[in-house]
């Protein structure tokens, strides 16, 4: 099961389960997820995912993100997430989804997914998982959109994809 995700129209209706690299080889539509979590600073807390990640390692990311186990719900496969990445739960809302299609040259694989972009606070101790993340740091969205314009091949795809969005949807992220 940990290796199967689910494939799902663009509806986000599930149609199926596929072997995770299979479904990144063949570029097949799957649910994943984005988790934001930011600090009392207003500031999110970004992960430079490690090199030996099967697509995007070494780039800068979003606090986690992944996709959830087939009967998993997307929202508890982020708590779990956190958990297993970071050593942290907090609290999450969807505040989002959408879908985007990509091609990474470098691994030969594509990211199709439908992807549910969740936000939380949290303030504590984080404990980063180092076979999964070389790096972590807090920073604010002004920082970070600077970066991302100043150095575009440092971040993954999707995160610039959802930095992008976050304008249209930034009372969600108030509230």
């Amino acid at each position: 099961m940990k290796n199967m995700i689910v494939l799902v129209d663009e509806n986000d209706k599930d149609i199926g389960q596929e072997e995770k690299i299979k479904a990144h080889e063949l570029g097949l539509l799957h649910r994943a997820f984005s988790v934001l979590v930011f600090n009392d600073k207003n500031e999110t807390l970004i992960q430079k995912r490690h090199s030996s990640k099967y697509h995007c390692g070494g780039l800068w990311a979003n606090t986690c993100c992944s996709h959830p186990f087939p009967n998993e719900d997307t929202i508890d496969a982020a708590h779990r997430r956190l958990q297993e990445e970071l050593g942290f739960d907090c609290d999450l809302k969807e505040i989002f989804s959408f879908t985007y299609k990509k091609y990474f040259e470098d691994s030969k694989l594509y990211e199709h997914e439908f992807d549910h972009v969740f936000v939380g606070n949290y303030n504590g101790e984080i404990n980063p998982n180092p076979e999964e993340i070389e790096d972590t740091k807090w920073i604010s969205l002004e920082d970070l959109k600077k970066d991302m314009e100043k150095n575009p091949d440092s971040y993954a795809y999707w995160f610039k994809k959802i930095i992008e969005k976050l304008d249209e949807h930034h009372k969600s992220i108030a509230s």
